[in-house]
């Protein structure tokens, strides 16, 4: 109570950080008055001035306290320059499409530059003009001589915002690179001798790599040090990304896989589980018919276990009496009195599949399946008590000792190859999924991240799992491969003296940020207040019934010219979305993983009336949509969620797509009870509870805030 007080009289910490900028922001305007008498080439000499100046200063911390002095000058020069450009028209091209600059920094614009500038992060909202912000630290920044990198989450925003951006440092005096994925190291040494540096975390990660693991000399190496970066989607890169490690491999020198050999076995294996998963099934079904209630709960559950998407389990479970004794089988199986049971119960299957931890577990009679003539198939031999066996055994000479134990060893090995290759490959059959988790592409296996829907072509799995998916999906098996060098993201952006983020959702990860990095988060308010109108969730029972009611709301608001951005987690998703709106005759655009090239171009135009926009995590990144004419009048741009993100900040990223600078705009999420959030995270009890309450019919839904909070509690 007593904080709330005080909060209410003093303001938040953030509200209190950002009142004490405010003088800062103040005396930016006013040189920013001064110098509109000065020509071009004086205001351009003061960036040459600066240089000469800062470079007689020896240590970085003193370097930092000038830039301190004279921020307020230089983001003042900055801004003069961006308003010179716009009042002259300036044309130019950005990624080959024509551009006129039209932009001049904002009051909230400057206070989150000057947040950027301390090393802290900003949280800006979508639409804000985050582009812009970054350009007035980094030209600050980039005055030391030692270099300000800008790292972003794709090779096309490096390449726009450094050409976009370019033309303002260009005016002042100040060089540009940009890194591009295809890049030879002559041409990269030169992009990274530039004052101000845009590219990708991937690039900037792999050639320190390449720098300090390859390059034998200092002339082969390409970078020149890790002075200060601006990471742009700064939750993208260092909270989804962090635990990915960046990997230089080469071949390994020998390979010992036997994908090929064990895929057709693994693909029976498969069928079996899944004949005797819909057995089950149809018997639970005439149980739970003949009201032995108990025998179908406990016959669903051995299905939940052994097929966790089967979908005469996934009906049953949209009744709330059905779903009950369902949950109440595996809670009694769970309990210590009956782990015996269970081990017998899951022994009655072939394998088990743990959609959690992304695990698929084969059990005895499955061992049987797979080596029926060798009972010892699936142990690895102990070889520490053989190895004592055979130092032991007098009768055997010192070479024949050596030669039995290197006989052991190589058994083993090839026991425990052939345990790994079934067990990976049982998972690429039963957790992976295609246009879900990656996509074909010239005859290869591309992964599809789960964050940004966006494919990684080159980023592989580790463990022979991406073998286990070549071989399941009948494209060429690449050679395993030996890793030569290797950081994680989180390591690398450690090196940086001065590290600063800006992003449009830092605020629910604000306590990792500053456990992990010490990175403190500013919310930076908007230029006008939002004007978005977030509606309630509406959950069905069944993804039939919510699919139907997203198609329902597309066409309403198609039918007033209201464009519509709908937002899946999917490929497949998308996919399907898009027959439904062909079978309903309405013209639509679909941006995913397969269609990523034109994605600038489709997400430009969502917001001209009656256009329909289809798309996965990807539009949640980057590309303003501008609302064309009459669009405000019809309440402007509609956000359509199919699903919830395990993660809540995907999905207030796509919720942000809407309502840019005071534009109005509306979001909507649909959720079900058999999105896999809600099957493996939610509360199902609670969701069985809620259904029986309201006696859910066929396509009716549910819709109160308290339900939004319930939906969010499964979410990270």
């Amino acid at each position: 109570m007593v904080s709330w007080i005080l909060k209410k009289i003093l303001g938040s910490k953030n509200q209190r950080e950002l009142r004490r900028l405010a003088p800062i922001v103040r005396r930016i305007n006013e040189f920013d008055e001064q110098f509109k008498g000065l020509s071009d080439d004086d205001l351009r000499a003061k960036t040459a001035a600066w240089k000469e100046e800062i470079s007689k200063i020896p240590e970085l911390q003193d370097q930092w306290k000038k830039l301190d002095e004279i921020l307020p000058e230089a983001f003042a020069v900055v801004k003069n320059a961006a308003r010179r450009l716009k009042e002259r028209q300036h044309s130019f091209t950005v990624c080959d499409q024509p551009m006129v600059w039209d932009m001049v920094h904002f009051d909230v614009q400057l206070l989150g530059g000057v947040v950027l500038h301390r090393g802290r992060i900003a949280e800006m909202a979508t639409g804000e003009g985050k582009t812009l912000v970054a350009t007035l630290p980094l030209y600050l920044n980039a005055l030391t001589g030692r270099g300000a990198h800008l790292v972003t989450v794709n090779d096309y925003l490096a390449r726009r915002d450094a050409e976009w951006m370019g033309l303002l440092y260009d005016f002042l005096g100040l060089t540009v690179g940009c890194i591009q994925h295809d890049q030879e190291p002559d041409v990269r040494r030169e992009q990274y001798a530039m004052d101000i540096t845009y590219g990708t975390n991937s690039e900037f990660g792999f050639d320190y790599l390449r720098d300090n693991g390859m390059a034998t000399t200092r002339e082969q190496q390409v970078q020149r040090g890790y002075h200060y970066a601006i990471v742009d989607e700064v939750d993208s890169i260092l909270i989804d990304e962090a635990r990915t490690p960046l990997i230089i491999s080469g071949p390994a020198t020998i390979s010992t896989h036997q994908y090929d050999k064990w895929k057709p076995l693994i693909e029976q294996l498969v069928r079996k589980q899944n004949m005797l998963c819909n057995r089950l099934a149809s018997e639970a079904i005439e149980k739970f018919d003949q009201d032995d209630v108990e025998t179908g709960g406990r016959l669903m559950f051995k299905v939940k276990l052994g097929q966790p998407r089967n979908k005469q389990l996934l009906r049953l479970m949209e009744d709330p009496d059905k779903r009950r004794a369902i949950n109440k089988a595996e809670l009694s199986f769970y309990q210590d009195t009956r782990k015996e049971e269970l081990f017998q119960l899951k022994e009655e299957l072939f394998f088990t599949i743990d959609e959690k931890s992304n695990e698929a577990d084969l059990s005895e009679q499955g061992r049987i399946f797979l080596n029926p003539d060798d009972p010892n198939a699936f142990v690895l031999p102990d070889l520490i008590n053989e190895f004592t066996e055979i130092d032991l055994d007098e009768t055997l000479s010192p070479e024949e000792k050596d030669k039995k134990k290197s006989e052991r060893q190589q058994h083993c090995d090839t026991q425990a190859e052939r345990i790994h290759n079934i067990s990976q490959l049982l998972r690429a059959y039963c957790l992976f999924e295609k246009d879900v988790q990656y996509v074909i592409e010239d005859n290869k296996v591309v992964i599809v991240d789960e964050f940004t829907g966006r494919k990684m072509p080159g980023r592989r799995w580790s463990d022979g799992l991406h073998q286990a998916v070549e071989a399941k999906e009948g494209v060429q098996i690449d050679r395993e491969t030996q890793t030569l060098a290797t950081i994680t993201i989180q390591n690398y952006f450690r090196l940086y003296q001065k590290l600063a983020g800006m992003t449009g959702t830092a605020e629910t990860e604000a306590a990792e940020f500053h456990d992990i990095y010490k990175l403190d988060v500013n919310m930076i308010p908007t230029n006008r207040p939002i004007r978005r109108t977030d509606n309630n969730d509406r959950i069905y029972k069944t993804r039939r019934e919510k699919y139907n009611a997203v198609i329902k709301e597309i066409k309403e608001a198609h039918a007033k010219d209201q464009p519509v951005l709908v937002g899946t987690v999917s490929v497949e998703a998308s996919e399907l979305l898009s027959r439904m709106l062909k079978r309903e005759k309405i013209p639509h655009n679909v941006l995913n993983a397969k269609f990523h090239m034109q994605e600038a171009e489709i997400v430009a135009r969502a917001g001209q009336p009656g256009t329909v926009t289809i798309s996965t995590n990807m539009a949640g990144r980057g590309t303003d949509i501008k609302l064309g004419p009459g669009v405000i009048d019809l309440g402007g741009l509609m956000v359509v969620g199919t699903e919830r993100h395990e993660a809540r900040r995907i999905d207030r990223q796509l919720r942000g797509r809407c309502a840019r600078q005071g534009d109005p705009g509306a979001s909507r999420f649909y959720v079900s009870f058999e999105d896999d959030l809600m099957r493996n995270f939610g509360a199902a009890d609670r969701m069985t509870k809620i259904m029986e309450r309201f006696g859910l019919e066929e396509g009716q839904e549910l819709e109160h805030r308290w339900l939004n909070k319930s939906v969010e509690t499964a979410q990270k």
